[in-house]
This record gives C-alpha cells, structure tokens and sequence, in this order.
C-alpha cells in the first residue's frame, strides 16, 4: 500500500513549483484571484521576500502540494490508499482526498496563515536527539511548564513551542546539559495553548463552509488516527494549538501495512518517515510484532510514557490496575462541567483518571463531551464520567444512565447520591457478567463520592433486593446480571469527601477517613469479597504535604478538584482563572447549595471580591423566616430586585415557569402556584443558576454575584507554586499539577519513613484485604 504525503511550513524554497504553474495555468490563475497576488510569481521568483512569512507560505504550499499531486496522478495513474500532511500540508492531504473544493481549501489556508502570522510574542526551537518522554521530563526538571511540545517529527527530533523568554532560557537550558537545540524562525508559538485566540477567530470563519468526509483515508495531526466522520472542522480547527504527532501518525500507517511513502510538494516530510520507518523496524526486531506507538505530547508538560517508580507506586496498585492506570491518582468531575473534555483527555494520556464534568449540563450536551473525549482517545484509555443524583427528578436521572451505558462508558463519579437509585443500580447490574471461573466479572465500575459513613456503607454492601428485583421484573437486567450483582459492592472504590470546593458536609479528613476505612474493613470482613475495596481521598489537597499525608494515613488513591478549576483547560471563563489564581487559603467561604436549596445543603465558594455568599445565604434566612414572596418586606424586595437579580420577581417567574415547561414538568410550576413558600424556593434558585451563569461565561458588569465553587486547596497550591512559572494560570495544566503532586508527594514520604528508620512502602489493598480476611 502507498501513503502520500505533504510537507508543512519550512519545505518552502525560492523556485518551487516552476514547472507545475505551466502545466495547470487554470488552477493558478484561480489561485491569484483568491490570494489577491500572483501565486506563480510568489513561488518562483519571491521578489520581495515574502515566501517566508507564514501568511504567504502556508497558501503557496498548499497550491504546489495539489499542483503536484495532480501531476503526480496524471504521470503513474495511481492512487493513495491513505493521506497524511505535516501541519498545513493536512489541508492538502483533505483536498486531495476530496473533503473539500480548491478554491474552500484556498481561502481556509489563507486565513489560517494570516492568524497564525499575526500571533506575537512567542517562539519555536528545534531539538535533536530526545525522544518526546525524555524532552518532557527535562522540561519538568527545568521547570518549564509553560513550554508546549509542539511537533513530535521523528524519535529523535521534537520541537517545543511557548513564549519567547521561555524559549530562550530554554536554549541556555538545553546547552549546559550538551542537547542541541536550534531556534526556529517564527513570531509564533504555533502548536501550542498560546494559539488559542487564533483558533477561536479561525473556528468562527470555519462555520462558514461546509467541509465533507475525506473521501480517501486522512491521517489527523491532532489524533494520529483518521479522520472520523463529520469530524473533518473541529479536527482543524484544534489542529491550530494542538501538538502535531507525526511519529505516531506515520508508526500508525505502517502499522495499517503501508509500504510505499511518497512525498509531493517538498522533500522534508520523506526525510522524517525514513527515520520513524527505522526506528520503528528496529522497535519490532526488538520485540517482535510493534507495539501501538505512545501518545503524542498533547500537553506543555507530558508525562513519559513510564512514570518514575516513586510517584507511581503510591497508593494502591489494585486501583491503578482495575481502572487502567498508571498513577494513584483522579480529578473529580467539578461544578457545571468544569472539568472539561480537555482536561479529561490530558489525564488520560498522563496515566491518571479524570472524571468529565456534567453537572448543570443537558443530556445531549453531555453525550457530546462524551463523543468528543472518544474522538482523542486511544482505546484502553481511562476516563469517567461524573454522575450526579438527581433528587428532583428520577426518571431524568435513569435517561442519563441508560445514555452513559449507550456511549459504553464504563467508570463513573457517583456523586451526591444517598441512596442506592435505581439508575445507579441499573448502571452497575448492565455491566455483570460471568468470568471463564464462574464468578462475577463488573464492566462497569462505579467511583463513589461520600462524605457520610451511612452512605459509603451502602456503596460498599451489594445493591438493594428490592430495587434489583424490580429492575429484573421490568426486563430491564437479566437473571444471570442480577444473580451477579447481589454478590458484588456497589462501587469497589470509595472516595470520602472531606472539606472541600463545592458541596460539603465541611468533614474533617483525619477524622473522617480512618474511620471509613474502619468500615471498609467490616465490610471486606462481612461480605469477603474476592476483590478488595480501595478507598480514596478528596478535599484539601492542594499541595505534596497534603497528598502526602492522604497516603499515610492509608489512602488508596487521591482525588483532587479546586486546583483542576484554575487551568488552561477548565470550562470556565478568564475572569475567573483571574480571579482563582490569587486567592489564599482563607478566601472561601459558605453558601447554601441551589440544587438542594430547601435542604439547607451547603457548598464553599469563592469569598474575595464578590457579594454572591453573602447574598445566597440571605436568601437562605428570608426562606426560613417568610411564608413567600408576597411576605416579604417592601424594601427587600426591592433591594433583591434590583441588585441580586436585576429584574423583577415576575420577570423570573415567567423565565422559571418556561424552564419548567420546557422539561416536561408544568407540574412543579403548578404545585408553586398554590403553595407560595414554594414559589419562594424557585425564585429564590434561580439565583443561583443565573450566579453560576455568570461566573462561567465571565459576564461583564456583575462580577459581584458570580459563584465560584472552590476550597482552600486552590490557596494552598497558589502559595506553593508562587514566583514559578505555574503562578500564571495560563501556564497550569491538568496533568502537570498531578505530577508534581504526586512526585512532591512521593518526595516527602521518603523522607518521613527515612526519618522514621523505616521504609517507604505501604501495604497495598490486596494485602490488607487479605489480612482482612484471615
């Protein structure tokens, strides 16, 4: 089989395509009355220079890679059974495989060039002679965190791309250590975070066209798999701040049997498929059929492929094994879809589980994370999906079940439940099946939230008779799936909750999770499980002492959640990053929580700067001490009027009865317009929702009443990373906090056990479990 690919930007050359223009004056003459200038003189004679700038460059490949490849067709009447380009020479490798006209391909490229061009204050550097881990774990001993691998081009060869101060330390950095590196001549940090303005302008003139399939098989920069269908926008338009991964891309296709590589446009890109081919061959005479190649940095900062021992072997192996890890280590799903399919995919590739935040999200919304998340990742890649109870509405709550087992996800975060639902059951019982000895094998494997001993009690009992008896009865699971699920936990892994961003019980975590663990070994004891219960950490650990001592005091895994909120990859706006990356540990504080607002359930939120705690518990006292709206003083109405809500009580009524209606629920709006104190709770709510609205879109003008759910680990963290790279927002990543967590960590409890006399090394779950049992 025959690959043909296309060079990216620096295959460019004074004189290129002379014979093509001649050959396809058509074409040509098209292309110039779409730049706007004379394509041919551009490229054969550059008279004033131009050819190097990135506006200009990127149009002229793309002309001479179709160009050739049009020649290339009419000389050998072959055609390629797969297409690949580098950069910008993806463009011409979709063309060519039909996904879209010239003159479409034309003006995309040249707005691309003009975008990337105008990008400032940033640079590039080529270095030879690392492989993608190691550059990646010099980078993080150097303390470059903001720098970004850019091109993954060969085993040896990787281009790092960040600001230009950066850039140039890196250079010294690189040279007293004896690596070469070479800067590159760009204005830009292509591939990288800093590109982002530039791909949201280039998304928003992207939704003018109507881009199609590729026709013929078209390996993505952004994936290293082919193109998906309907996926061929969103692919390019990430493709602009996302790391090309070429060796993977090119290991993937000869892994598909391609034997034959042909080069059109340029003579670059075939010097590097040559280097990966050897490479790859000396991989596979080493130990026999080639292994799936390593995922291609996505991150300023990506883990290597094998995490050093320390860090790695905290915490439970179980875990890590059960749930396809390579650290002990998660991020929770945060408030209002926070934590963004971004930010899930990274921790995947690093090694560490992250949970895709749905919360405030619709179910088609939701799904389409799911789909996303799917899209980037290599199959065997953990993930998980947060799953939240849903008091008001259970039938609602069952469609999101039935959704997840749809999209075949198999690990979620189940939160905020205190009893074991139906749908949760349901979730949990789909999964059962039998293994080749005849016991239970779970599929689906729920990670439970709990910060009350009763309830992660029942997480780790088998589900409820009556509810799997019910499920069986309706058709909904299988004699055989029910029979299994009774002799199983609901959740072989336990997350206790302590004092944390968002909901909170406001526990205290060396109270709480020696005590759980307590319960976990009754509950070992009482059902013998042949698995063991892991049972993790969350609240409070914003630095390595605090993930530390989560360790020592006998934690399976960590869970983290307010340091995930201030990254480049978190769903929420600027202004907040703006504001989170300031604050100390005594900037939060309490409010009632708008899901439970009646309950009197509480959520620590951000204090500094804004009104919304103090408002949001107000409301929470007007509603303990007033029947309902109409009994309100006259003055605080008005004064809720118009500075909480910034219209009047009837105004939201009206938005609050839509809202309703429009779920198929006219019966709750009804039920409030007889009973007033329930009229009071719904108004009252909307508050909340139009608070976290704002805070998530960054809404200008109403600062005061955002609501940001954080804790004091997010203070914590900001004091340690202080005066580093990492004090700017901008320059934080998902993956790269865990890392350097879990490596502070690991640091600090060989210390203690040095100090101790004794050894670093705990016992796993398994030997506990055991213990247990005898």
């Amino acid at each position: 089989m025959e690959a043909v690919v296309f060079p990216g930007q620096g295959a460019q050359r004074r004189g290129m395509g002379r014979e093509l223009f001649d050959a396809f004056p058509s074409l040509t003459e098209q292309a110039s009355d779409v730049l706007g200038y004379c394509v041919r003189e551009l490229c054969v004679a550059d008279p004033e220079r131009r050819l190097r700038s990135t506006e200009y460059t990127q149009p002229a490949l793309f002309v001479v890679g179709t160009l050739a490849h049009l020649k290339w067709q009419e000389e050998t009447g072959r055609s390629a059974a797969y297409f690949a380009g580098h950069s910008v020479g993806e463009y011409t490798a979709l063309h060519a495989a039909g996904a879209f006209g010239f003159e479409t391909g034309l003006r995309l490229v040249q707005r691309r060039g003009l975008l990337m061009s105008q990008a400032e204050g940033g640079g590039m550097a080529a270095v030879l002679g690392l492989g993608a881990g190691e550059l990646t774990e010099l980078l993080r001993e150097g303390g470059f965190v903001s720098l970004a691998l850019a091109n993954d081009n060969t085993p040896d060869q990787q281009v790092v791309s960040g600001a230009a101060h950066e850039i140039d330390a890196l250079e010294a950095y690189l040279s007293a250590r004896g690596v070469r590196g070479v800067r590159l001549n760009v204005s830009g940090a292509f591939h990288s975070p800093l590109m982002l303005p530039a791909q949201e302008e280039f998304a928003a003139y992207v939704r003018d066209f109507t881009l199609g399939d590729p026709e013929t098989p078209v390996i993505s920069n952004v994936t290293a798999r082919p193109h998906p269908p309907g996926g061929t926008a969103e692919l390019l338009v990430r493709q602009i701040s996302s790391p090309v991964r070429w060796t993977e891309s090119v290991r993937h296709l000869l892994d598909l049997g391609v034997e034959e590589f042909t080069e059109l446009g340029g003579s670059v890109v075939a010097k590097l498929v040559r280097q990966i081919r050897e490479a790859h061959r000396r991989d596979a005479d080493a130990s026999g059929p080639a292994p799936a190649a390593p995922a291609a940095p996505a991150a300023p900062v990506r883990p290597e492929p094998a995490a050093p021992a320390a860090r790695s072997a905290l915490g439970s192996a179980v875990f890590r094994e059960r749930l396809g890890l390579r650290h002990s280590y998660a991020a929770g799903g945060m408030y209002r879809g926070i934590a963004s399919p971004a930010m899930v995919v990274r921790l995947a590739r690093a090694g560490m589980l992250g949970f895709l935040g749905t919360g405030g999200l619709t179910p088609e919304a939701v799904e389409e994370r799911i789909l996303q998340v799917r899209r980037e990742l290599r199959e065997g890649e953990p993930f998980g999906v947060n799953f939240l109870a849903d008091h008001d509405d259970p039938a609602a709550e069952r469609r999101v079940a039935e959704m997840l087992m749809r999209r075949g996800v198999t690990v979620v975060e189940a939160a905020a439940f205190i009893g074991m639902t139906p749908a949760l059951v349901l979730y949990r019982a789909r999964g059962m099946h039998r293994g080749p000895d005849g016991a239970p094998r779970c599929a689906h494997r729920i990670v439970a939230k709990v910060s009350r001993p009763e309830v992660a009690g029942a997480f780790m009992a088998p589900p409820p008779g009556k509810v799997v008896d019910g499920l069986l009865r309706e058709g909904a699971i299988t004699g055989e799936q029910a029979e299994l699920v009774r002799q199983v936990p609901m959740s072989h892994d336990i997350t206790v909750e302590a004092d944390s961003g968002g909901h909170t019980d406001g526990g205290i975590a060396t109270v709480m999770l020696p005590a759980m663990l307590g319960l976990r070994r009754q509950a070992q004891r009482s059902h013998d499980y042949a698995e063991p219960l892991c049972m993790g950490l969350a609240g409070g650990l914003g630095t390595p002492e605090a993930v530390a001592a989560a360790f020592m005091l006998g934690a399976d895994y960590v869970l983290t959640g307010s340091v995930n909120q201030c990254t480049v990859e978190a769903d929420t706006s600027d202004a907040v990053k703006d504001m989170l990356q300031t604050i100390d540990i005594q900037d939060t504080g309490y409010a009632p929580a708008g899901d439970m607002f009646e309950m009197g359930a509480r959520v620590q939120v951000l204090r500094k700067g804004v009104f919304f705690p103090t408002r949001a518990n107000k409301l929470y006292a007007l509603y303990q001490h007033h029947d309902g709206l109409d009994d309100l003083p006259t003055k605080t109405r008005a004064l809720l009027e118009r500075s909480y809500f910034h219209r009047t009580f009837d105004e939201i009524w009206t938005e609050v009865r839509e809202h309703y209606r429009a779920k198929g629920q006219p019966e709750v709006t009804d039920k409030a317009e007889r009973q007033p104190k329930v009229k009071m709770a719904l108004v009252f709510r909307w508050y909340f929702a139009y608070s976290a609205r704002l805070a998530l879109t960054g809404q200008d003008g109403d600062k005061v009443n955002f609501q940001i759910h954080t804790g004091p680990a997010l203070g914590a963290f900001n004091q340690w990373v202080k005066g580093t790279a990492c004090e700017s927002w901008r320059a934080r990543h998902a993956d790269a906090i865990g890392l350097m967590l879990m490596e502070g960590a690991a640091e600090h409890v060989a210390a203690a056990c040095e100090s101790w006399g004794g050894t670093s090394r705990f016992a796993p779950a398994e030997e506990r479990a055991l213990a247990a049992r005898t």
